[in-house]
């Protein structure tokens, strides 16, 4: 049999720009009791854990002098990967069926390329599956200028390790520009250092509780019964981005509606001390009553049957929990 397509194939760049758009975060299961679920373990108990998450290389023969010698050379390197492969699939699986081998040489004529796929030993979302990843593409590196073909590892799973680590290259810069931004807006507003640098402070120490407790309960487990959640996994990776845009509008609304009541006050003549008391006690009710409605809404999300939202909704919650009632209501008035 052939297992690479017969009929005319999509470009490569449309290849990857639909599996971008697809890609989902493979690693976590579905909800326990859905056919989803069912499906998925299935699949894992008979087949393996990493036949729900298979790795593709695609050999693109354009530019190789010999298409045929090129895909050889590329099933010859990634078959001699050992390491967490359970199973490698050639584009065509039995060399002595001489119908597949004439289709097969069909379409390295017609589409110019193959694949090839890789069944990993370990799940989706295990790190050793995106090592694995890693190791394929550096085993791969050195057939472009050996064969003229050019190697692709893709995929569902490959996909979403390559999202997951540019959004993980992109999040220190993304922090750094919103943070920066509100700092100096701040500085502006209450013409002081202090206020913002609390204010900042603040809202990572947040934004770092969120996030510790969302790890805490979604990937090591804990709390797992209370929340309906019947596997771990690792925190889908565009929380941290997500957390981080909403955390901070929230944060800086409360900084902003208690803060300034105080210096309200303070400029019509009351002590530093005075302006401070009689500021947040006409500013905390706004803000406790905003935060209240907030994780309202978000703890609504933990009805959801998909864990993701149930991450979403947790990590939102208990950010805006802390935020508010720790870092705004107790620790703002005390560094005042």
């Amino acid at each position: 049999t052939v297992s690479g397509p017969l009929a005319p194939a999509p470009k490569l760049s449309e290849m990857r720009s639909k599996a971008v758009r697809a890609c989902e975060p493979d690693g976590w299961a579905p909800s326990s009791g859905s056919q989803a679920r069912t499906a998925f373990d299935l699949i894992s108990d008979n087949f393996g854990a990493g036949a729900n998450g298979p790795l593709t290389v695609i050999v693109d023969t354009q530019g190789a002098g010999d298409p045929q010698a090129a895909v050889d050379e590329a099933v010859k390197e990634v078959s001699s990967v050992k390491q967490d492969v359970a199973a490698v699939l050639p584009p065509v699986t039995d060399p002595s069926d001489a119908k597949a081998v004439a289709m097969f040489k069909a379409q390295l004529e017609k589409v110019q390329f193959a694949s090839i796929t890789i069944i990993p030993e370990s799940g989706p979302s295990d790190q050793a599956t995106k090592d694995l990843v890693e190791t394929l593409r550096d085993k791969l590196d050195g057939l472009e200028s050996a064969t003229g073909a050019t190697p692709y590892v893709t995929g569902q799973t490959a996909a979403g390790v390559d999202i997951s680590d540019n959004l993980a290259a992109a999040f220190p810069k993304y922090l750094v520009v919103v943070v920066g931004l509100a700092f100096l807006l701040l500085v502006l507003v209450f013409r002081s250092i202090l206020v913002p640098l609390k204010a900042t402070v603040g809202f990572l120490a947040s934004v770092g509780i969120s996030l510790g407790a969302t790890v805490a309960v979604f990937q090591w487990g804990w709390l797992q019964g209370v929340l309906g959640l019947s596997a771990e996994a690792p925190v889908i990776f565009i929380l941290p981005l997500l957390l981080t845009g909403i955390l901070f509008g929230l944060a800086m609304d409360y900084e902003v509606f208690l803060v300034s009541r105080m210096l309200e006050e303070f400029v019509h003549g009351r002590e530093a001390r005075d302006a401070v008391v009689h500021g947040f006690a006409h500013s905390a009710r706004v803000v406790t009553a905003a935060a209240l409605i907030m994780i309202g809404v978000f703890a609504g999300f933990g009805g959801a049957t998909d864990p993701i939202i149930k991450t979403i909704g947790f990590a939102l919650a208990v950010g805006v929990l802390a935020d508010a009632f720790l870092v705004r209501m107790l620790l703002v008035p005390a560094l005042m």
